[in-house]
């Protein structure tokens, strides 16, 4: 490896260092607002896709709202919403 290569690889490898630095940490359960946001859709369309049934969530303790585990915003990050259940 010559000394450019070596450059352009240590710089790639700040960049990625740096996007780490900047991430928030793992949470247990997230709001419908920071999934969204994760996933580039509008707070709506994932209360809408909990209310179907297409992301495994939990209604929030008070009542109001859900909750998506980390492994479920893992899978969604993944794979995307479930298919719609027929009923």
């Amino acid at each position: 490896m010559d000394q450019i290569e070596i450059s352009d690889q240590l710089d790639r490898i700040e960049k990625a260092i740096g996007q780490l630095l900047r991430q928030k940490p793992a949470k247990e359960w997230y709001t419908t607002a920071e999934v969204a946001e994760s996933i580039g859709k509008s707070d709506y369309t994932v209360r809408e896709y909990c209310r179907k049934g297409q992301i495994k969530a939990e209604k929030a303790p008070n009542g109001r709202g859900w909750l998506v585990s980390h492994a479920e915003l893992d899978r969604l990050r993944n794979f995307g919403p479930l298919p719609e259940p027929k009923h």
